[in-house]
């Protein structure tokens, strides 16, 4: 991971891969013959990456939040194991499940023994406001899976379920990481709220661009395939708004799709969404969702996390279409350097604009503040286009 925004915590991260290589050791051979397999397999890490830059932007100077960002990436873990027995996946990072490979009994047994040494490592660290965070996240993400399995191949559901179902079980998680690790850190009840609303936000942002990328992406780019989501049944936001936009013909395309489960004609669906503005809106709802993380940032007092705000804005959701759908981008004359915690947005603005096309660069440099490590950005001046003006390659 050489992306700027890992750079910043770069020794931290290696420390947290090294614990969970070791906290994985045990005398059940398949345990860590699975879990190898999930180490190897990589990933983006955010989420423990949330932990780790919420508490180095809080001055966090001990030694737990290695333990905590170790938690959060075995929760979430975890999680996917048993989601993809739910899903019946078969291809998760460009490889196989691991239902696929060795059944579901062991993939949601693994994922027991990943959930309960995670609270084995909460217990070590003796915070109950930590384990309080954790605890009521991984009840709140169980909740929201068990809420979208009630609308599996559902026409019927709305945007207000939607957005409840996405942010209990996907945005919780991240909320809880940077939460978290503002607690450990000590912050205060301002900083903490800033911190934990910042993960809320680019939980949402990051899960939308996901249910895009289920049209628009390729099994290669994304490590799994295409449409995987709509043949599961679940009904996402650009499906709701295709059927809620769309003429009563194509409306009616839409919902016996969702109830059929029909793959085969997956390009005419996608023209369908594309044509209803599904996509666009989707998207322009993920822009919003920054823009609210990115004034949380900047509402966290005394925090080393202000960024310049449309740097922060596009690097945010910037690592979500890097990383999950590995898009080319080159923007002249844009080098970062950063030190500061808050940094992981600006560091991935090049990968958002390159995906986006959204951007006038200028030669601007961003306020920089005396409390914070250096923040060398050029070319910075950023320019989200507005929803309507938003367009797909």
């Amino acid at each position: 991971m050489d992306h700027p925004f890992y750079n910043t915590v770069k020794a931290d991260f290696s420390a947290v891969d090294a614990l969970i290589k070791s906290s994985l050791v045990t005398r059940v051979l398949l345990v860590e013959e699975i879990s190898t397999y999930l180490i190897e397999a990589g990933g983006k890490r955010l989420r423990p990456l949330l932990v780790l830059l919420a508490a180095k932007a809080c001055n966090y100077q001990q030694h737990q939040h290695i333990n905590l960002a170790t938690i959060i990436e075995f929760l979430h873990t975890a999680m996917l194991l048993h989601d993809d027995v739910v899903d019946e996946s078969d291809l998760r990072r460009g490889r196989k499940t691991v239902n696929a490979a060795w059944g579901n009994p062991a993939s949601v047994l693994v994922g027991d023994f990943l959930h309960s040494r995670a609270f084995e490592m909460m217990v070590e660290i003796g915070d109950l406001r930590v384990m309080e965070i954790l605890s009521h996240a991984t009840n709140t993400i169980a909740e929201g899976e068990v809420q979208q399995l009630g609308n599996i191949r559902n026409p019927e559901a709305t945007e207000q379920s939607y957005i409840e179902v996405i942010n209990r079980k996907t945005a919780m998680l991240f909320e809880a990481a940077s939460h978290s690790g503002a607690v450990l850190a000590g912050a205060s009840p301002e900083q903490e709220l800033s911190l934990q609303q910042y993960g809320c936000h680019l939980g949402v942002a990051f899960q939308l661009i996901d249910d895009i990328l289920d049209y628009e992406g390729s099994t290669e780019q994304l490590g799994k395939n295409v449409g995987d989501d709509f043949a599961e049944g679940k009904v996402t936001l650009p499906l709701i708004v295709a059927m809620r936009n769309g003429s009563p013909e194509q409306a009616s395309t839409v919902r016996q799709a969702i109830l059929t489960g029909e793959v085969a004609d997956i390009d005419n669906l996608l023209k369908t969404v594309k044509a209803t503005g599904g996509l666009k809106y989707t998207e322009a709802l993920a822009v919003a969702e920054i823009d609210k993380a990115t004034a949380c940032a900047q509402d966290a007092p005394s925090c080393s996390l202000y960024v310049h705000p449309e740097l922060f804005a596009a690097g945010a959701v910037g690592t979500i279409f890097a990383e999950r759908a590995t898009f080319a981008a080159e923007v002249a004359g844009c080098q970062v350097e950063i030190g500061a915690a808050g940094a992981m947005a600006a560091a991935s603005v090049v990968e958002f604009l390159g995906t986006h096309d959204l951007a006038k660069v200028s030669k601007q440099r961003p306020e920089e503040q005396d409390d914070s490590p250096v923040l060398a950005i050029e070319a910075a001046e950023i320019r989200l286009v507005a929803a309507g003006q938003i367009s797909h390659a």
